[in-house]
């Protein structure tokens, strides 16, 4: 998975490092990418599994209390795939930003993936900004 400026083009975090037996994974993301207008995320994954409407949801929650939620939809994935998803997330507005200083190690990004109605899997990132 990697994050850019989607205005720029600039990778501003990535990890091919994910392990789904955790409860909960720290990632540490440069602070700058909290003044990108948009940002632009890009998942990589494979399925041995054909999947006819896979979608995720993704709750940002801060200090332990459900702050927003997106979802979004991919489609059908061809069974025995590997595929490239990228989704574009637009910042709020500058004035209702909170400071790095107080989301470090306060938010935790929870993400289910599912296909359909049926959940795969939950993966849980607590976010450090350095």
């Amino acid at each position: 998975m990697n994050m850019r400026d989607a205005l720029t083009g600039e990778v501003m975090w990535e990890s091919g490092e994910w392990d789904c037996d955790l409860d909960e994974m720290e990632a540490q993301v440069p602070r700058e990418i909290l003044s990108c207008r948009q940002v632009s995320r890009e998942l990589n994954f494979s399925s041995v599994e054909v999947m006819t409407s896979l979608r995720l949801v993704q709750s940002v929650i801060f200090k332990g209390e459900p702050l927003e939620e997106w979802n979004f939809h991919f489609g059908f994935v061809i069974p025995n795939s590997t595929n490239t998803w990228q989704q574009t997330i637009e910042a709020a507005e500058e004035e209702e930003m909170l400071p790095a200083e107080l989301l470090s190690g306060n938010v935790v990004i929870e993400t289910t993936f599912l296909d359909g109605d049926c959940p795969i899997m939950t993966q849980r990132v607590r976010i450090w900004y350095v």
